[in-house]
């Protein structure tokens, strides 16, 4: 049992899931990673029941509002996960995310499910795991035996190495978990086909939280010229090569996402409407404008800029920066997609930060879209962290 000290019951009463370690009054017994662990308030209230995580700051995850066993509550948190998603994808043949930790009531836990096809000409299904908590990780093998029985997948890949493993006290851990993996496959999304590296891709092998947002920009994009700037493997740029952009820029300062973005397009049939160019795209932008250029349409979809809150001054002035830059380039009545993925930059600093980069552009804007991540990515009401991604489309007067 983890009592609270006075008044810090108030978070949890409003959604949030975690108890940080200067929360807690007492701890009743001596509970080890994984125990699940009754949440009290210092008045008696009983909160829920969390997953124990001893070395992390965040010291219990609730996972439920009973009184529940983690054993009895795994699997139909699992069966409620895969219901949301079926009601949003078309399990048969869309790739999506199955688990999204906290919001599905599986704290540190993220599950995505890619359909398509192996080198080999096998189709299938293949989930890549992150197990992010020490309390989720002493569960990892039941977990496993879950998303088999529920799922049927032809195998199951493990990418947890993220840095917060370190806090949690955990090593980071990257294999096969279950049945076999190919080094890649070839996935849809929005009609293309694109190759996920399972093995040594980003995070899971790639970012399905934009899909629909790459979707909305790529309706816009007909007949423009567009810059994708930190393109990564091109989802933005392609997408809008194939709703008929006039041509696409891709900007990256990695060669290998570039080289994935070239042989992503082949593979569509759009190798003559896109180029890239290896730059840092901070650099590229200022390059541009000097230069004259134009274009119709710029996705900016960067990486985290903030990963803590020490780091939220330096990242909004990043955004500023970008913004200010990608602003000036448009021609008139152009698109800007301009996107965040850091849970510590919310968003009305976002948008006040857009709105300080047009002031400085000396352009007016037009906001047509705000639009979160893609609904297998849902959002836990009085849980901000998980209302991470950030993503406004403007048009320029």
């Amino acid at each position: 049992r983890v009592v609270l000290k006075p008044r810090e019951e108030d978070r949890l009463i409003r959604g949030h899931p975690w108890v940080y370690d200067n929360e807690i009054a007492r701890v009743q017994g001596s509970p080890v990673a994984g125990d699940a662990v009754a949440l009290e308030s210092a008045r008696g209230r009983f909160l829920g029941t969390a997953l124990w995580s001893p070395a992390s700051k965040i010291r219990a995850r609730r996972y439920s509002d009973e009184a529940l066993p983690f054993a009895s509550h795994l699997r139909p948190a699992l069966d409620r996960a895969l219901k949301l998603r079926a009601a949003e994808f078309d399990l048969d043949r869309e790739s999506c995310r199955v688990v999204f930790g906290e919001a599905d009531g599986l704290p540190g836990l993220i599950v995505d499910r890619f359909v398509g096809e192996a080198p080999d000409a096998v189709k299938g299904s293949w989930l890549s795991v992150q197990v992010l908590a020490a309390g989720m990780a002493a569960h990892k093998s039941a977990v496993v035996e879950a998303l088999e029985a529920a799922l049927s997948p032809n195998g199951i890949m493990e990418r947890s190495e993220a840095p917060v493993l370190a806090y949690e006290g955990l090593k980071p851990s990257v294999g096969i978990l279950a049945g076999s993996v190919p080094q890649s496959l070839t996935m849809l999304e929005n009609g293309l086909r694109f190759e996920v590296d399972l093995a040594s891709g980003q995070k899971t092998g790639w970012f399905l939280d934009q899909a629909r947002n790459r979707a909305a920009a790529a309706r816009r994009a007909g007949g423009l010229r567009v810059l994708d700037a930190f393109c990564n493997q091109g989802g933005f740029g392609l997408a809008c090569a194939a709703a008929g952009a006039a041509s696409v820029l891709a900007v990256d300062s990695s060669a290998p996402a570039l080289a994935a973005v070239t042989a992503n397009a082949a593979r569509n049939g759009l190798s003559d409407q896109v180029s890239t160019r290896e730059a840092n795209a901070f650099d590229l932008l200022r390059e541009l404008e000097r230069s004259g250029e134009r274009f119709g349409l710029v996705v900016l979809d960067p990486p985290a800029f903030a990963k803590n809150k020490a780091s939220v001054e330096g990242a909004l002035r990043g955004y500023k920066d970008i913004n200010l830059r990608a602003m000036k380039l448009l021609e008139p009545g152009g698109y800007l997609v301009t996107c965040s993925c850091s849970s510590w930059v919310d968003r009305d600093s976002f948008m006040s930060t857009i709105a300080d980069a047009a002031a400085d552009a000396r352009r007016r804007f037009r906001v047509l879209e705000e639009r979160p991540a893609a609904p297998d990515h849902p959002a836990l009401l009085g849980y901000s962290e998980s209302r991470y991604l950030k993503c406004a489309i403007l048009q320029a007067l």
